[in-house]
């Protein structure tokens, strides 16, 4: 008899899309797909160099369970310098990607029945991390004219005295939007005078087109110590596969969430590590170079929509999605259950073409794309949603 609480948790949809679009191109069909949030960039030569040397050097034994000190202390350096937090090492824990990370986190600080602010849209694997870790996941509602960024008015709409921990995402996935250091402020002071921790998941903080990045512990003191930072390598460096992410946090926290990853994984694989210490350390210009490419592609898509009339963007100030309201078709389609559903079949089906629907990110008037792919595929793909919905209209 499986675990009873796996009857709560629903399959990841972007894996699902996947998946489908796998099969389908084994049958030999010629798919577009603007699904996957990944970078369509290679892994940095100088990572994957470290990571062969360290083979070499046959520095594959077991290390400490919050991960190697000297990349901890790359990290450490890299709050510092970029984010302008100070942490000591034992406030570092690396850990198998963000996900990982996140996972660590809710284990070490949920009990059964506390509750998490999950503010819409979010990122579709939140609500089921929460239900995994025994906490119960609660929305908070958003504006689209805030680009659906939280503020302090949807919070209060939401706390109750069960309320344990506040996601914040920024960048946003799916949405792309960036909160400003003002927009943050007041959040993160109602969560400091509420005792709220807040997991501020910056996975894409380098892909920001903003001028400025604000992390949110850098805010205060009294922010730092209520904020658990989610951050890795995955995005920034295009090493998804690798598995590589890390918290920081007061070292209380970190302790625990340490004691947690040494029972369940001891630590991540130590040659990611070596890979990732070089990344950081000696990777900036290809890092640069990338969100440089991912801004003109952000640019051409946005142009590319403007054509669209009747379909708006979230602005897009950082990652690499647009996230459309495609709701000017709603009462033209046949749906059971999930227009956004609806709308991504049809755009796989009859236009060989890959999207998220906004249901697995909580607002079903939407579809999410993804321009880390190749431009020609992301102005094709942008073409084929347009004739799609003059077709449908």
């Amino acid at each position: 008899m499986l675990s009873k609480k796996l009857s709560a948790i629903s399959p990841s949809v972007t894996i699902g899309i996947s998946t489908k679009v796998a099969e389908l191109r084994r049958q030999g069909e010629e798919i577009i797909s603007l699904s996957i949030g990944e970078p369509d960039f290679t892994t940095p030569d100088g990572a994957k160099n470290a990571a062969i040397q360290a083979i070499h050097d046959n520095k594959t034994k077991y290390d400490a369970a919050a991960g190697l000190l000297e990349l901890r202390q790359a990290i450490c350096e890299k709050l510092q310098v970029e984010n302008g937090v100070t942490y000591n090492t034992n406030e570092i824990v690396v850990s198998n990607g963000a996900k990982h990370a996140i996972t660590n986190t809710l284990t070490a600080l949920l009990d059964l029945g506390d509750e998490v602010l999950i503010p819409k849209p979010y990122w579709t694997s939140y609500p089921e991390m929460v239900k995994l870790c025994a906490g119960t996941p609660v929305f908070v509602e958003t504006q689209k004219n805030n680009n659906f960024k939280l503020t302090v008015e949807d919070l209060k709409a939401t706390v109750t005295d069960k309320t344990k921990i506040l996601f914040i995402t920024n960048p946003s996935n799916p949405s792309g939007a960036v909160y400003t250091k003002e927009e943050l402020i007041p959040v993160v002071n109602f969560c400091v005078e509420n005792n709220i921790y807040i997991i501020a998941d910056e996975i894409y903080e380098r892909i920001c087109y903003l001028d400025t990045f604000t992390s949110v512990a850098s805010l205060s003191k009294e922010a730092k110590d209520m904020t658990i930072v989610i951050n890795g390598l995955s995005k920034s460096a295009a090493m998804t596969g690798w598995r590589l992410g890390y918290t920081a946090c007061r070292s209380e926290i970190a302790k625990a969430i340490g004691t947690i990853q040494g029972h369940l994984v001891s630590h991540p694989s130590t040659i990611t590590q070596w890979a990732a210490l070089d990344a950081i350390k000696n990777c900036q210009d290809d890092m640069m170079h990338m969100v440089e490419k991912y801004r003109e592609r952000r640019d051409d898509a946005v142009k590319l929509f403007s054509t669209i009339e009747g379909v708006t963007l979230v602005q897009p100030d950082g990652a690499f999605y647009l996230f459309a309201d495609v709701s000017l078709i709603k009462n033209k389609l046949t749906f059971e259950d999930s227009f956004s559903v609806e709308v991504c079949n049809r755009l796989l089906e009859d236009y060989k073409l890959a999207v998220v629907p906004g249901v697995a990110f909580g607002l079903d008037d939407y579809i999410r794309l993804s321009y880390a792919a190749d431009i020609n595929d992301v102005r094709e793909g942008i073409s084929r949603i347009k004739k799609f919905i003059e077709v449908t209209l």
